[in-house]
């Protein structure tokens, strides 16, 4: 499982996660994420921090407060 779909799938077993992920150009994923549920969301960064599995690794996560449009799932685009 590639890295996005991972995180879809991290989004939808943690549940009340909405929101997006892709590619950029210059090989970075953005990731926009949003819950009501602070705790929650920690705990998405939390595991997104150690990557999807043994073999890929997280090198650098920028974590950013700001205003998106709401979002009723999560899907990779």
């Amino acid at each position: 499982m590639g890295f996005r779909w991972s995180v879809q799938f991290l989004a939808s077993e943690l549940g009340d996660i909405y929101g997006r992920v892709w590619n950029n150009e210059d090989g970075t994923v953005t990731i926009l994420a949003q819950s009501e549920q602070s705790e929650k969301l920690s705990q998405f960064i939390q595991e997104i921090r150690k990557g999807p599995s043994r073999m890929s690794k997280v090198t650098y996560l920028d974590v950013q407060l700001s205003n998106f449009p709401d979002y009723s799932d999560f899907k990779v685009q």
